[in-house]
């Protein structure tokens, strides 16, 4: 893997629907909407979150555990033919993930236990997938679905994201199917979930705009909300 990759800060707040809307006004006079959103600013994302039977990752986030990782595959608007392996490194609230292309039939193998042919790749994140998958016991653990409205701004490479309508899944073998029997995963889904990520510094025009009075950073993982059902 690339070995001069930085650290990116993230910052995390949940906030009312109204917040929200006037947020996203402000926000679309200065900053982009990502090039890979549809016709409504928006795409849906599908990920599928891999743990050991010991619960590593969840435990690791709930007890606060400074250094973490994790790792999912992804894909976006129910297009198999864009699927990433992806494992996202945190330190305190810096974040780094390393990503790697997988083909739908690679997908359909790891999730049915056949991973012997990932040994062999000539990708080093694949490999290293396959020595914590068979050494640490990774298996699928949950599904995640979300709705996601980002936006980009290039000074300080900034991305602001609107995710909304989180939804789970235990049924790993449910992942790459178009039609997913999954439920709510939030308590509050009028809530919307505000993600700010940057490089070394969040330009004043942005951190202007979405300071919210009162509003409190949080530790949400989507990951660990969605565990809550199993």
């Amino acid at each position: 893997m690339e070995k001069n990759r930085n650290y990116r800060h993230e910052l995390k707040f949940e906030i009312p629907y109204g917040e929200y809307v006037a947020m996203r006004t402000r926000l679309r006079l200065i900053m982009k909407p990502d090039p890979h959103v549809g016709e409504d600013g928006r795409y849906r994302i599908r990920s599928i979150y891999f743990d050991n039977s010991d619960d590593k990752a969840l435990r690791e986030k709930i007890d606060g555990i400074a250094k973490r990782e994790k790792f999912r595959i992804r894909y976006y608007n129910d297009d198999f033919s864009f699927i990433t392996l992806e494992k996202k490194m945190k330190v305190n609230d810096l974040c780094l993930k390393y990503d790697a292309r997988i083909t739908e039939e690679e997908c359909r193998k790891i999730l049915d236990g056949d991973i012997s042919w990932m040994r062999f790749s000539e990708n080093d994140l694949i490999k290293e997938f396959y020595a914590k998958m068979k050494f640490q016991r990774l298996k699928p653990r949950v599904l995640v679905s979300y709705t996601r409205e980002p936006f980009i701004f290039q000074a300080g490479n900034v991305r602001v994201t609107f995710d909304s309508e989180i939804r789970t899944s235990l049924y790993s073998q449910e992942f790459l199917e178009k039609e997913v029997k999954d439920i709510s995963a939030t308590d509050t889904p009028e809530y919307m979930l505000l993600e700010i990520k940057y490089d070394r510094y969040l330009p004043d025009i942005i951190r202007n705009i979405v300071q919210i009075r009162g509003a409190r950073q949080q530790a949400f993982s989507k990951y660990g909300t969605c565990r809550r059902y199993g």
